[in-house]
């Protein structure tokens, strides 16, 4: 492995505000768990060193502000994604209702070419609650990812440190896979760029 140059994994999370992305975010990359709240301004990152399948990635995490007046900013911090994590509050009806238009969003600000084969990954946070706090079942969260194109679905809790590891192992995955789609399309497109449109054609001068 020693040598290989790292590919560098851009990650989008949205969602909500306070359904717990910085808290994901910090108990993946820090091991650590606040239970003081603090907003997101805008959008911030960190990056982890990993290994996937022996190759070396540095995954850059974006953790991005759930207030309306921060969406704006959104064409800046989603373009170049390679993966967009989706979380939900599994307490917050509402916060599970407004995944669709985060995804939604996400796919037009990022202005991405090929959306039906993007990768998304869905986190329900918050699993740590008591029972009845709990307002929305694993089996709505499998109906609506499977609608969704069979997206993956991880339900944590960033404060027990339950299945953080493993969601965000699948979503350096799926952005790995992506990145590697990517180049290898990039690598081709002027080599078969043969799309001539009406006015290209009238002044190629043959």
């Amino acid at each position: 492995m020693a040598g290989q140059k790292k590919t560098l994994l851009k990650v989008i999370i949205l969602g909500d505000t306070g359904v717990g992305k910085t808290s994901l975010m910090q108990q993946f990359i820090n091991g650590k768990f606040s239970q003081q709240y603090k907003a997101t301004i805008g959008a911030d990152f960190l990056p982890k060193d990993m290994s996937i399948d022996d190759k070396p990635v540095t995954m850059q995490i974006w953790d991005t502000a759930g207030q309306e007046r921060f969406q704006s900013l959104g064409v800046a911090f989603y373009r170049g994604s390679d993966c967009c994590v989706l979380v939900y509050d599994v307490t917050n009806p509402k916060s599970f209702e407004n995944l669709q238009s985060w995804r939604d969003e996400f796919l037009i600000q990022a202005n991405i070419k090929d959306p039906d084969n993007f990768p998304f990954v869905v986190i329900g946070n918050k699993i740590d609650v008591e029972e009845s706090k709990r307002l929305i079942s694993s089996k709505k969260a499998q109906s609506l990812c499977s609608s969704l194109g069979n997206l993956p679905y991880f339900e944590t809790s960033a404060k027990e440190a339950v299945n953080v590891d493993q969601a965000f192992d699948v979503v350096a995955r799926s952005a790995l896979q992506q990145e590697e789609s990517m180049e290898f399309t990039d690598d081709y497109t002027d080599a078969v760029n043969i799309q001539v449109d009406g006015d290209s054609y009238a002044n190629c001068g043959c």
